[in-house]
């Protein structure tokens, strides 16, 4: 018996039936794996079209695709390739979001990280650090030369505590700070709070901040028109 089959037949059975697993472990390893979500992927420009840039956290992730298809023809849509998550993380990563190209458009939001209560929320920031970081990135944006667009920050549920590790300051506080931010700064805001509230029922989802996909399409109308409200003329 050659000496590699040798050392095959005697290894332990145990041994062998887990080795037989192997393929079968690992394509349930891949069917496991979530699907990359298409709206972080990157785009390519339609040459003529204004530039838009989406920042923000998940709940700009989920009215993205709507908005891009609402915008389709008329503007270049894009998005970070993840969550933008809170004013402080932005502060480290928006060189890179920003890139070396011109926008036309910047709809940008925080409030929803940064209101979420430590320990639990580790990108908190209080009252004065919010303001003081949301300056900070008002005037970096208006740097780029691009109209700039606010979003309130949506609603969340059931009085802010939704579990104990997900509680949150008040959003009311918090869109309260960055009206004050953007009003002295002269930063046009779509008031989304205002335009989701009444039909959180409807379009949250239980126990979450997040919303059904009907929701993020809902959101995504106002998103579309405050755009395209701010795009040059062709």
């Amino acid at each position: 018996m050659p000496r590699s089959l040798s050392r095959v037949a005697f290894l332990p059975a145990a041994l062998l039936a887990s080795l037989a697993l192997l393929p079968v472990a690992a394509a349930d390893a891949a069917k496991a794996k979530p699907a990359p979500d298409p709206a972080l992927a990157p785009i390519v420009d339609v040459p003529g079209l204004p530039r838009v840039l989406l920042i923000g956290d998940s709940i700009s992730i989920g009215y993205t695709l709507p908005v891009r298809a609402a915008l389709q023809g008329k503007a270049n849509v894009h998005r970070p390739p993840g969550n933008c998550s809170s004013t402080g993380y932005t502060l480290s990563k928006l060189e890179e979001w920003l890139g070396p190209g011109r926008w036309d458009v910047i709809h940008f939001n925080w409030g929803l990280h940064d209101a979420k209560l430590p320990p639990e929320g580790v990108r908190h920031a209080p009252p004065d650090v919010y303001e003081r970081n949301l300056r900070q990135l008002v005037a970096r944006l208006k740097a780029t030369g691009a109209r700039l667009i606010w979003a309130s920050t949506t609603p969340v549920p059931m009085g802010g505590n939704l579990a104990p590790n997900r509680r949150f300051d008040s959003v009311d506080k918090y869109n309260a700070i960055a009206a004050k931010v953007m009003a002295e700064l002269g930063v046009v805001t779509n008031d989304l709070n205002a335009a989701i509230a009444p039909h959180v029922a409807k379009f949250g989802r239980p126990n979450d901040v997040h919303f059904s996909a009907e929701g993020s399409a809902f959101l995504a109308g106002h998103v579309a028109r405050s755009v395209a409200a701010q795009l040059p003329a062709r």
